[in-house]
């Protein structure tokens, strides 16, 4: 009895052991959707996410699960061997639009699965990383401005600070500049960027208010790579979200773009 209560034990620590290097995340929400003067839906979703860590190696793996099957979304394994990381994207999605969207789509299907190699190298208050397909990148935070320079086929430059209250963030991708601002005024946490899109979120009664302002889209043509763009005008949306005791959100959601009204309960573990 004592030789079994032992062997019960060891297994136990072993399957706790096991466990322990795994863990489970998702999140699953149902959309009800008025749709303004068009028909209403009513939308799923479930996702799953595992992340297996051994060492200093992870592999995360996410799952959609609102189908009649569990279909893959994305398999990462990344490691680390000194200055050296390693990285292996293991899933073919389908990157390829099957039509003209509104805020145009992918052409034709390309292979996905990758293997990267970085070598970062720090020098000084910067870290110089190079990966194996040649393209340099150089980051580091230099009087509370974070700089990050990637080129080798790839010319983008991002810069990030936080100046009197403001969150500021500057992109330049290959000559086209972008930027962002964020900061919080009196308990409202606004948002503004380049294209004149803009958010407001603040509590209000136990709940939480965001208003939105979703900068419009120009139309573009076909490209050799991706579909077409269709023109979208300014719209605004308003949302309002609460916690319930049943640990689920609820949003409701009104647009002026179709004067629609949205209602939304998700969980997340």
């Amino acid at each position: 009895m004592k030789k079994l209560i032992a062997l019960f034990a060891v297994t136990t620590m072993a399957s706790t052991a096991a466990v322990a290097g795994v863990a489970l995340s998702g999140a699953a929400s149902v959309t009800y959707d008025d749709n303004g003067t068009a028909a209403s839906a009513t939308t799923y979703d479930a996702d799953l996410t595992i992340v297996g860590t051994g060492g200093s190696s992870t592999l995360t793996a996410k799952y959609d699960m609102d189908g009649t099957a569990l279909n893959t979304t994305a398999v990462d394994l990344a490691t680390t061997i000194g200055p050296v990381t390693v990285k292996a994207d293991m899933h073919d999605e389908v990157s390829a639009a099957t039509s003209s969207t509104v805020s145009g789509g992918q052409i034709a299907e390309t292979t996905d699965t990758s293997v990267s190699v970085t070598l970062d190298v720090p020098v000084g208050d910067a870290t110089i990383g190079l990966t194996d397909s040649g393209a340099l990148t150089f980051s580091g935070t230099f009087s509370g401005v974070t700089v990050t320079h990637t080129g080798g086929g790839t010319d983008k430059t991002v810069g990030s600070a936080s100046i009197a209250g403001m969150d500021i963030t500057v992109t330049n991708d290959s000559g086209a500049t972008s930027w962002s601002l964020a900061t919080t005024i009196s308990g409202v946490d606004i948002t503004l960027d380049d294209d004149q899109g803009m958010s407001a979120a603040f509590g209000l009664a136990g709940n939480t208010m965001t208003v939105t302002r979703v900068a419009k889209v120009d139309s573009a043509a076909n490209t050799q790579t991706k579909y077409s763009t269709t023109a979208v005008d300014a719209y605004t949306t308003v949302a309002v979200a609460r916690d319930l005791t049943s640990g689920a959100t609820l949003t409701a959601t009104y647009s002026d773009k179709d004067d629609s009204l949205t209602l939304k309960a998700a969980v997340t573990f």
